[in-house]
C-alpha cells in the first residue's frame, strides 16, 4: 500500500488502508491514481472518529489530495462543470460555513453541505465565462463584457479557483449571473464530511440520496445534535464501519489545550481538579490564561463561550453597554449569529438565495451597517468565500429579565439575527478561533448539577467542546466582571471586498 509522503501514526495508516479499500470499491484505486467505474452499491457510509489532536483533518487533507491526483474531479458548490459520461466527482462538505472555512485554510476546497444539496442556475451567457475559466469552453465573446473584463476574470481564477469571485471581478454582479437555486437531482461520487457529530439523521439521509460513498470524520466527544436523542449519527453505524483514531503525540507535542481536553477523558478528575490543571497549565505556558474578568475586546470577534441562556443574555448585554451601543439600533462592528430564516413556502426561492449565500443558522455574521432599504443590513459572512451580502434582517437582541427581545429594526421577512458576542457551547460547536473564553462559572453549575449525557458527565463534554474550539489560546474565565474595552467597534479588521451576492432586490 502506497502511503503519502507524509508519516502516518499506526492507526492513521490502518485507517488509509480501509479508506483506500472503501473507495477502492467504488472504483477509485488511490494507490495506483487510477478511476474505474463507479462499484455498484450505494448508501455506503465508513466513519473517522477521534478525539482532538488525533489527526482527523490531516487524513481528510491527504484523502483529498489523493482523490484530486487520481483525476477525481471536485465539485465546489458554486460551479459545476459540463458533465461527462466517464467523469468521478468528489465533494468536501462542513456544517457550517465556519467549519468549511477552517478547511479552506488547509487548502482543502471545502463548501457547506447546503451549497452541494442546492446548486446555483447560471445566466447561459455567463456559464460560457465560467465553462472557459473552468477549462472546458473557448474564450468566449459576450456582449457588454470587453477583453479587459475577462482577462480580469482570468486572472482573479488564476490565484483562487471561484467562479462567483472571477466573474465578480469582471464586474458582474452575484444577481448578473445567478438566476435561481435548484435542489440537486443527479448524484456526486465521493463525499468527505467533517465535523460529522453536528449531522443529524436527516442530513444524514439527505447525503446519501446524493453520495453512494460517504466518508465522515467526527469527533466523539463532542456534544450531540439537540434535535438527535439517539447520539451522533456515526454511532448508529455497525462497529466495521467506524474507524477510531487515538492522539497522535508527534503533532499534538505540547499542545496544553489539547493536555487540558485529555484530561477530562480520566474520571478521577472531577470539576475541581479540572481547574486545578488548568491553573497549572497557566502557570507555565501563556496559551492558557486563568483569567478575572472577561476580555470585552475578543468578544467581537470571538465569542465567549457559555452553558446557561441567562449568562449569555447578561454578557451580551453588558458587552452593548461598555461600548455605549444605542437602544435603538446597532454600532458597526457588532458580532450578530443567525438564527434562521422566517419566509413563507411560497417565497422558497428567496430562502435559498440566503442560505446558498452562507446566511443558514448558526452563520457568524458582522454587522457593518443598514442597508439600502428599511429593514435591510449589509452583513460580512465570517468564513463564507464571498463574505459582503445585503440582506433583509430581522435582529432580536435579547435583555436581562425581560421576556420578548428588543428588535432595533426588521423587515417583514428575511434573516433573523441574534447578537453574537457570546453564545452557547452547544451553538459554538464546528467553529474554530485562534483565542477562545470560556465561562467557567456555567461549567461549575453544570458539574453541581450532575448532569449526564452518552454516559459523560454534562461539564465534562461541554468543557471540552469548549476547550477544543480554540486554535492558540484558552482563556479561562472564573468570575462574572469584564473588562473595558481598549478601543471602540471598528471594522476595518475584515476583508474589504465588495458585496457581490447583494439581495437589495429581493425586496
Amino acid at each position: 500500500m502506497t502511503l503519502p509522503a507524509l508519516q502516518f501514526s499506526e492507526d492513521q495508516a490502518a485507517a488509509w488502508d480501509r479508506l483506500s479499500g472503501f473507495l477502492g470499491e467504488a472504483g477509485v484505486d488511490l494507490a495506483g491514481g487510477a478511476l474505474g467505474p463507479p462499484g455498484k452499491a450505494a448508501g455506503r457510509v465508513l466513519a473517522v472518529t477521534g478525539k482532538a489532536g488525533s489527526g482527523k483533518t490531516l487524513l481528510l487533507a491527504e484523502l483529498f489530495r489523493a482523490l484530486d491526483a487520481a483525476g477525481v474531479e471536485t465539485i465546489s458548490g458554486d460551479w459545476e462543470g459540463r458533465k461527462r459520461r466517464d467523469r468521478r466527482t468528489l465533494a468536501v462538505l462542513a456544517p457550517t460555513n465556519k467549519a468549511a472555512s477552517v478547511l479552506r485554510h488547509r487548502g482543502v476546497p471545502a463548501t457547506t453541505i447546503h451549497r452541494i444539496l442546492y446548486t446555483p442556475v447560471y445566466d447561459p451567457q455567463y456559464e460560457k465565462i465560467a465553462d472557459w475559466l473552468a477549462g472546458s469552453g473557448e474564450r468566449p465573446a459576450i456582449e457588454g463584457l470587453s477583453e479587459e473584463a475577462l482577462d480580469r476574470a482570468a486572472a482573479f481564477y488564476a490565484r483562487q479557483a471561484s467562479i462567483p469571485g472571477a466573474l465578480m471581478a469582471a464586474g458582474l454582479k452575484g444577481s448578473d449571473f445567478i438566476t435561481g437555486w435548484k435542489r440537486r437531482d443527479e448524484e456526486l461520487d465521493v463525499g468527505l464530511v467533517d465535523e460529522a457529530s453536528m449531522l443529524d439523521a436527516r442530513q444524514l439521509e439527505d447525503l446519501q440520496e446524493i453520495f453512494p460513498s460517504l466518508v465522515l470524520f467526527g469527533d466523539p466527544a463532542q456534544l450531540a445534535p439537540v434535535n438527535a436523542p439517539g447520539g451522533m449519527v456515526f454511532d448508529q453505524l455497525p462497529e466495521e464501519r467506524r474507524l477510531a483514531l487515538g492522539r497522535v503525540h508527534r503533532q499534538a507535542a505540547d499542545n496544553p489545550i489539547l493536555d487540558l481536553a485529555h484530561a477530562l477523558a480520566d474520571p478521577d478528575v472531577d470539576f475541581a481538579a479540572f481547574e486545578g490543571l488548568v491553573r497549572d497549565a497557566a502557570a507555565r505556558d501563556d496559551r492558557v490564561v486563568w483569567s478575572e474578568r472577561v476580555e470585552v475586546d475578543l468578544m467581537a470577534r470571538s465569542p465567549v463561550l457559555v452553558w446557561r441562556n441567562a449568562t449569555r443574555v447578561r454578557l451580551i448585554d453588558a458587552f452593548r453597554r461598555v461600548h455605549e451601543a444605542p437602544e435603538d439600533g446597532l454600532l458597526p462592528g457588532e458580532p450578530l449569529i443567525c438564527d434562521g430564516i422566517e419566509l413563507p413556502l411560497k417565497h422558497r426561492k428567496r430562502r435559498l438565495d440566503l442560505e446558498a449565500r452562507g446566511l443558514i443558522k448558526g452563520a457568524q455574521t458582522i454587522w457593518l451597517g443598514p442597508g439600502k432599504k428599511p429593514g435591510f443590513s449589509r452583513l460580512h459572512v465570517v468564513g463564507a468565500e464571498d463574505p459582503r451580502v445585503s440582506a433583509a434582517s430581522i435582529v432580536r437582541i435579547e435583555k436581562p429579565g425581560e421576556e420578548e427581545p428588543f428588535i432595533p429594526f426588521a423587515a417583514g421577512m428575511g434573516a433573523v439575527f441574534l447578537h453574537g458576542a457570546a453564545v452557547t457551547i452547544h451553538k459554538a460547536q464546528g467553529s474554530q478561533w485562534d483565542t477562545v473564553q470560556v465561562f467557567a462559572p456555567d461549567l461549575w453549575a453544570a458539574a453541581r448539577a450532575g448532569r449526564t449525557e452518552a454516559g459523560q458527565p454534562l461539564w465534562k463534554r461541554l468543557a471540552y467542546v469548549a476547550i477544543t474550539r480554540a486554535e492558540g489560546r484558552l482563556i479561562w474565565v472564573v468570575r462574572n466582571r469584564l473588562a473595558r474595552p481598549s478601543a471602540p467597534l471598528a471594522t476595518d479588521d475584515l476583508d474589504a471586498r465588495p458585496a457581490p451576492l447583494g439581495l437589495e432586490g429581493e425586496g
